[in-house]
């Protein structure tokens, strides 16, 4: 069970806002090209650390509070912990151009759920990525003076700052809701799919035909593929309860 400091808000609080900057400057720099991409200035990071922290704040924060929020109505004890560990690997990966991010998960303990219920608080963070995912895109669609679709790739005509915060929270936030998705324990599919195989298949069909829509098919190839054996590697070491990602 979490300890009185596990169900500190101030510790949960304090761990949510460490793992937000982290995952956002880690963003920022895969953005940059990373370091083999040369050492750009502190103007050219700004915005896009700027960019980073709305979009990782509202597809990563918000995804692990759903988690948190649903669990904790279904009568669960719930907390977000960041791992150490895990940053460190997120900042290191994240220099040479590419992203293993795991700033940490929410931790949340039960022996009551049904499987209807687990399948819920599971399901409650990817939803949450495509909730975000819509703001955005009708934010684009109202925002810009024209929206192209050209090769699958999604652009806000105004382009510029505005068109790449709205381009990369909608991107970062599909992105989660996939590997969130597959079924591979820990992650959330894994129990979805316990619960209700319709719901599984309908909300990865969502996901996977919003990537190929919006964003260019090359990039999203890759990035599957990569997050396929990412996920299978955390199978392997994550065997125990009360993990959702």
């Amino acid at each position: 069970m979490l300890g009185r400091e596990g169900l500190s808000l101030s510790k949960e609080l304090k761990d949510i806002i460490v793992a937000d900057l982290v995952l956002s400057f880690a963003f920022t720099m895969v953005l940059s090209g990373g370091v083999f991409g040369g050492v750009p200035s502190a103007a050219a990071l700004l915005p896009l650390f700027v960019i980073s922290l709305v979009a990782v704040t509202l597809s990563f924060v918000l995804h692990e509070m759903m988690h948190k929020f649903v669990a904790q109505h279904f009568g669960a004890i719930a907390a977000f912990r960041r791992s150490d560990n895990g940053l460190m690997i997120t900042l290191f990966t994240s220099l040479f151009g590419f992203l293993v991010g795991i700033p940490g998960a929410t931790v949340i303990y039960s022996n009551n759920f049904t499987r209807k219920e687990e399948g819920y608080v599971s399901l409650a963070g990817p939803l949450t990525n495509l909730v975000v995912f819509a703001a955005f895109l009708a934010l684009g669609l109202f925002a810009a003076r024209s929206i192209q679709f050209a090769n699958g790739l999604f652009s806000v005509g105004s382009g510029g700052f505005v068109g790449d915060l709205i381009g990369t929270t909608m991107l970062i936030s599909l992105i989660l809701a996939f590997f969130n998705m597959l079924p591979i324990y820990p992650l959330d599919g894994s129990k979805v799919l316990r619960w209700s195989k319709p719901v599984y298949f309908a909300v990865l069909a969502v996901v996977l035909a919003l990537l190929f829509l919006f964003f260019s098919t090359s990039d999203i190839v890759y990035s599957l593929a990569f997050m396929l054996i990412f996920a299978f590697a955390m199978s392997l070491l994550f065997r125990g309860g009360g993990l959702r990602l």
